[in-house]
């Protein structure tokens, strides 16, 4: 059990936040909960840590003893009103508590490695401000507020090193007192969060989920996205998602979890598949959209979206998911298949029945390619000596570079597929999917109708040769009044059929009055 003076703490604090909660019971409300439901959530997720740092000597990693700073929450305000112009009202902050520094990856810790539960990371907190860490933290959700910016905090799914020597009685051991690293997560330890066979949360471990709860609250925060929320049985999030939401209605609750996800992510490690975490209350999930680099005919995006359609809809309440092509987890779009790929992603995101997401870095054609990657660092404020990081990915593990490029190709893109997508909101949101008939597996198409209206998708999958497209549109009349967004120079719309010759990845998006 938790030691003494960590209960008194805990005791304390619970005591404290439960009569700030109870005062604004009536009048502490978000409306994030139904935008996620209805679609309309576009989604930006980023990492405070490297957010609005600043690279002086543009050697990807952030150089303190030569002035060089890091992201903070402070500094991140400066870049909100560019997220806004993007058409972003939600933003994902990735885990903000502190970090563990025993056993870590990275020289600044992995964001994921939880070492205390109802604290800021003080590594996002700016020293030369007046302001508290728990003040810089809610004056950013606040800024975000002001501009009608929803925010989403990540809650970590395990333990670091760090917390497991200070309460060891929280993790899962074996005979010999091991501690059990779920999957490859070599900083990390699993909790054991439910005390025996019989699925009985463990009252520490839930105590404190429910500080969070209340720190996130008391912060101003809309929502909660639970890291890995596989590896937690039903009746936890059940309680906790019911307790959150006794304090702040319309939160939020993401899960990350998936179709593809069907077995534990190690030994002794709980596992719950999506279904039953809608069904404890989750709002919505990831679904399967990453593994969209892997689809090349039309039949697998169109399985995808209607058995996730058909799932949704036997739930009394409103759930959805989001467009999980490119998390944090994921390479690079642009690795994959370029701008050609990325802007086709943009295009998913914008059409398709989901919420939008994006990954800080992606709209601004970052390849994540660092030019440190485990290397021996200059310095290290772990023990792990090397700059550790997954090549490809967004980094979660040092106090590196602002994502992003000096290109703006794909932020245009993105402006004008939402600029296109607020246009044709009811369609997008509320209409149906219906796949198109085409004449070559290679062609995705695919149209959205809503009451005689509708959106056309449609695009060449092959991101290597051009392909012959024939494509039979739904509802077209002599009156219909169609508006092209994105044409192909060799493409025709004669009565209800288009034909082209669609370049590599080439894309055309119009819609029909």
């Amino acid at each position: 059990m938790f030691s003494k003076k960590l209960f008194i703490a805990l005791f304390v604090l619970l005591m404290f936040t439960g009569s700030v909660t109870a005062k604004t019971h009536n009048t502490n409300k978000t409306d994030l909960r139904e935008l996620f439901q209805n679609n309309n959530a576009v989604i930006y997720a980023l990492n405070i840590r490297t957010f609005n740092a600043n690279d002086i000597n543009g050697n990807d990693i952030i150089d303190f003893y030569d002035g060089e700073t890091s992201g903070t929450f402070i500094n991140a305000i400066e870049r909100l009103d560019e997220l806004k112009d993007l058409g972003i009202n939600t933003v994902h902050l990735l885990p903000v508590t502190p970090v563990g520094k025993i056993k870590a990856l990275g020289t600044a810790g992995s964001l994921y490695a939880i070492s205390d539960f109802h604290s800021i990371n003080l590594q996002l907190v700016d020293e030369k401000s007046d302001l508290s860490p728990r003040e810089q933290a809610k004056k950013f959700i606040d800024e975000c507020h002001k501009r009608n910016i929803r925010v989403i905090v990540d809650l970590p799914s395990c333990g670091s090193y760090d917390l497991f020597i200070n309460n060891p009685d929280l993790f899962v051991l074996d005979e010999d007192g091991n501690t059990f690293v779920p999957a490859d997560w070599l900083d990390v330890r699993l909790f054991n969060v439910a005390a025996n066979e019989k699925e009985i949360v463990h009252s520490d471990i839930f105590i404190l989920h429910k500080l969070f709860v209340d720190y996130m609250i008391s912060l101003g925060a809309d929502g909660i996205r639970a890291d890995v929320a596989t590896i937690k049985p039903y009746d936890f999030w059940r309680a906790l998602i019911r307790y959150a939401r006794s304090k702040k209605s319309g939160f939020l609750f993401l899960a990350e979890a998936s179709e593809c996800w069907t077995k534990p992510a190690s030994e002794k490690a709980y596992f719950t598949d999506y279904k039953k975490l809608l069904d404890a209350g989750f709002d919505g999930y990831y679904g399967d959209y990453f593994n969209f680099k892997n689809w090349h005919t039309m039949e697998d995006l169109t399985s995808s979206v209607k058995d996730r359609q058909k799932v949704l809809k036997k739930y009394n309440e409103k759930k959805s998911v989001i467009g999980s092509f490119a998390t944090h987890d994921e390479v690079s779009p642009l690795l994959i298949g370029g701008e050609i790929f990325s802007k086709m992603i943009i295009w998913l995101n914008a059409t398709l029945p989901l919420n939008p997401y994006y990954v800080d870095g992606f709209l601004q054609a970052d390849d994540y390619m660092y030019d440190y990657s485990n290397k021996l660092a200059h310095e290290t404020y772990t023990d792990d000596e090397y700059y550790y990081v997954h090549q490809g990915q967004i980094d979660i593990f040092n106090f590196s570079r602002r994502p992003g490029s000096d290109s703006s190709i794909l932020s245009d893109e993105h402006k004008t597929a939402m600029k296109f997508r607020h246009a044709h909101n009811d369609i997008i949101t509320k209409g149906k999917f219906i796949p198109l008939e085409t004449n070559n597996e290679k062609i995705f198409a695919y149209q959205r109708e809503l009451n005689g209206s509708s959106v056309v998708v449609i695009f060449n999958r092959n991101l290597i040769n051009s392909e012959n497209v024939k494509v039979n549109i739904q509802k077209i009349r002599k009156k219909s009044q169609i508006t092209f967004v994105r044409t192909a120079n060799s493409g025709t719309l004669m009565k209800s059929k288009y034909t082209a010759v669609l370049k590599p990845g080439e894309i055309v998006v119009f819609s029909v009055k």
